[in-house]
């Protein structure tokens, strides 16, 4: 049985994601410049709603994709997304399996792995590692996202983001404490408030391995560079995976 992380906060991830991918949208597009894409598709595992996937699409305009997203009310927003976009209707391919399920084809150009590995075991990434690297050619890229949270220690509850949508204003809260060694346990909640009052929540509960790009490099046997240390508040750690 695969975890499922997302479904019960699908309906407000467009929140997070707009946000997300103005921070993250510079630092994919470096790392996925110079991607031969006559090797093979690209893959994205972990779509989510389709807006990295958009970005994927522009910086590489020959490209095909490979979205997977086992959610089911994410997938139906990326779904949405590529049917509503007649270059990314030709060019993606929507897989629902879980990334431990997946099955890729012989070749790939490159891959990219946003808000996925830290929810990985590390059995499960060996696993990814050796499926990726076999279909990719020298030097292409692994784009990881890490996610990281600095030493793993409790975090008390605090605000993320707050919008208005109409009538109502949505919060989202997040708090996390340590459960093993470089492992957290996080728990977010979306508020939702009409007329200042609270009307409805909605909660869930992760773990995330905290990882450092050269500690995946090792386990991976790969050799890594970071593009993006999220240097700036909000913006996401990215570093890229090589041969």
């Amino acid at each position: 049985m695969v975890a499922d992380y997302y479904t019960a906060s699908a309906e407000f991830y467009e929140m997070v994601a707009s946000r997300h991918v103005a921070t993250s949208a510079g630092p994919l597009t470096t790392a996925l410049s110079g991607v031969d894409t006559g090797h093979g598709p690209v893959v994205e595992i972990g779509a989510g709603t389709g807006r990295v996937t958009s970005v994927i699409a522009e910086t590489l305009p020959t490209a095909s994709l490979i979205a997977v997203e086992p959610s089911t009310p994410m997938r139906a927003m990326l779904t949405s997304r590529v049917f509503g976009d007649p270059d990314l209707r030709r060019r993606v391919t929507v897989l629902a399996e879980p990334v431990q399920h997946v099955a890729l084809p012989a070749r790939v150009s490159a891959v990219v792995l946003f808000g996925v590995v830290g929810h990985l075991t590390r059995e499960e990434r060996g696993e990814l590692w050796r499926m990726v690297t076999a279909r990719l050619p020298p030097g292409g890229p692994i784009v990881v996202e890490l996610m990281g949270a600095g030493a793993t220690r409790p975090i008390p509850p605090f605000r993320m983001l707050r919008e208005t949508m109409g009538q109502q204003t949505y919060e989202w809260w997040t708090e996390a404490e340590p459960v093993a060694d470089d492992v957290m346990r996080w728990r977010t909640e979306w508020k939702v408030f009409r007329d200042g009052r609270l009307v409805r929540s909605t909660s869930d509960t992760y773990s995330w391995e905290n990882l450092t790009l050269e500690a995946l490099a090792e386990e991976a046997g790969l050799s890594s560079r970071m593009i993006s240390a999220g240097g700036v508040p909000g913006s996401p750690e990215i570093g890229v995976l090589h041969r």
